[in-house]
This record gives C-alpha cells, sequence and structure tokens, in this order.
C-alpha cells in the first residue's frame, strides 16, 4: 500500500512545485480562455449566454479548488494535475525521488 505522509520539503522542493503549479495553472487558463472565446462566438440566444455563465462558475470552483499549495496535500495536487495532464511527470525533476514516485503512481490510478 502506498503510504502518503508529510515528508517534508525542501527549498528546491517548494520552489520546484511552486513552479509546477504555476506552470500547470497558466496552461488550464489558457485551454478555458481558448474554449470560452469558442464557446461566446456561437452564441447567438440569451440561453446560451446562461450557460456559458453556469459553465463559467463550475470551471471557476473547480480550478480555485484545484491548485491547493499546502505541503501536505501537494502530493496528490501534482498527481492530479499530471493525470489531467496539466504537467508532465519529467516537468517535476527537482522533487526528490520518493516524491517522483508516488506522484507517478497516483497519477495512474
Amino acid at each position: 500500500m502506498l503510504q502518503i505522509k508529510d515528508t517534508g520539503w525542501s527549498e528546491k522542493e517548494k520552489a520546484v512545485a511552486q513552479a509546477s503549479l504555476k506552470l500547470a495553472r497558466e496552461r488550464e487558463i489558457a485551454s478555458l480562455m481558448l474554449e470560452v472565446s469558442h464557446q461566446a462566438n456561437g452564441m447567438t440566444t440569451l440561453d446560451d449566454l446562461w450557460k456559458l455563465h453556469d459553465f463559467l462558475s463550475a470551471r471557476r470552483y473547480d480550478i480555485e479548488g484545484k491548485y491547493e499549495d499546502e505541503y501536505s496535500v501537494l502530493i496528490f495536487v501534482l498527481a492530479r494535475l499530471v493525470k489531467e495532464g496539466w504537467l508532465l511527470a519529467e516537468e517535476l525533476k527537482g522533487l526528490e525521488e520518493d516524491k517522483l514516485t508516488k506522484v507517478t503512481v497516483l497519477a495512474r490510478m
């Protein structure tokens, strides 16, 4: 069974994790902006506008909750971002090998 515990984060690892979170968030926001642009260009009714509003509200809730940088849950956050395709495992170089392994294993689940 995979054990997840707060094993401590070095300053280097904290910097790698923060840069990775920023990179993934920027990628996800860019994707969202493109998607919203496409949806907005196809709007023809008031109902379309309300659907876009609902879509944006749901995405805002998801994105604001996803990028948790508390170190006790960061392994899970990074794994989710790898699983969703916003990060590549290779972009986490600089983390200790055990953390990289945990991220990789969790991303496959």
